[in-house]
């Protein structure tokens, strides 16, 4: 992580020195990100990762640090206990990987969750990272913590968002009988370094520059008309630091992510203009359920949290294609 990097996770930011930290999930793009940020404010962190998604090589720059802790295992099966912080990360957040492994999704975004909220002491402070997904394809744009979502129950992308939204559930009934210090955080799409570069679908960014930097074809699912609006990762991690230090938003979900509307055609172009490609831009099949619109309402995360975009499209992506080149 470079300064300007932690100096942009950091704005606003305080309490973490000293802090007991568990994050499941750590090896993973977010997670690595969100470890490194928290060790870096003199936190104690242990991560929990089976490495079924994440990389330990994510890891690489806490190596040797005395803040640091590594434990290669299911979420399931480690306590919460004994932590001032616990975060709840582990997901298999890929459709490529989800539509191969529908069970492993669903365990991982239910049963770990479960343990961690079964386990964690009294007073702890928990965060589950939840997703814009728990909202399907919406109707309402931009879409307000308030809208229930239109969701297929049996689809194929139901093993990711139907636990997302049963991990809801659970947060807000521990919340409800037991007063659990709960934050959900809905995370809209996220990009940076570190982001997975293997998978086939839904991950736009990684695929796109993939193809730009090696002058393949750039394949658009459908006719590139569906939007995303796009978060650099440093202002992500930001927003979970944010919303871990404030306490009126215990049991209130939170959407975190930029609200500047850029289509999947648009995206594609503008990787291939920044990274000076004579790739071609070719139409392909739409991934199943793929929603048309994402735009968060992001008013409670700007007048609650103080959070705001502070990396634009043009510069995340720069940053972002540039450690490609270099993998």
């Amino acid at each position: 992580m470079e300064d300007n990097e932690l100096r942009e996770i950091t704005e606003g930011v305080n309490g973490f020195n000293g802090k007991s930290v568990l994050l499941t999930g750590g090896a993973g793009f977010l997670g690595s990100w969100f470890a490194e940020a928290l060790i870096m404010m003199e936190a104690n962190v242990t991560v929990v990762d089976d490495l079924s998604t994440g990389r330990i090589e994510n890891l690489k720059a806490l190596e040797g640090s005395k803040n640091f802790r590594f434990i290669k295992d299911d979420a399931a099966n480690v306590s919460a206990s004994g932590y001032d912080i616990v975060i709840h990360g582990a997901s298999i957040p890929s459709p490529d990987d989800y539509f191969r492994r529908p069970i492993k999704t669903i365990t991982s975004n239910s049963n770990g969750l479960l343990n961690v909220l079964n386990t964690a002491d009294n007073g702890a402070n928990i965060l589950y990272m939840s997703t814009s997904e728990v909202y399907g394809d919406p109707h309402v744009i931009p879409t307000p913590e308030t809208y229930w979502g239109n969701v297929n129950p049996i689809g194929m992308r139901s093993c990711y968002d139907e636990t997302k939204r049963f991990g809801e559930a659970l947060c807000m009934a521990y919340f409800r009988e037991r007063g659990t210090r709960v934050k959900i955080a809905r995370i809209h799409n996220t990009y940076g370094p570190r982001i997975d570069a293997k998978m086939r679908y839904a991950r736009a960014i990684p695929n796109f520059i993939k193809a730009a930097i090696g002058n393949e074809p750039i394949k658009v699912t459908g006719d590139g008309s569906q939007t995303r609006c796009l978060t650099y990762v440093t202002d992500m991690i930001r927003g979970f630091l944010l919303l871990l230090q404030n306490e009126k938003l215990n049991g209130n979900p939170v959407n975190l992510g930029s609200d500047t509307e850029m289509s999947i055609l648009e995206l594609a172009k503008k990787v291939k203009e920044i990274a000076n490609s004579n790739s071609e831009i070719r139409f392909v099949e739409a991934a199943p359920d793929d929603p048309r619109r994402r735009k968060p309402d992001i008013e409670k995360a700007r007048t609650i949290l103080g959070w705001k975009q502070m990396v634009g499209i043009e510069d995340g992506l720069e940053r972002t294609i540039e450690w490609f080149r270099k993998i």
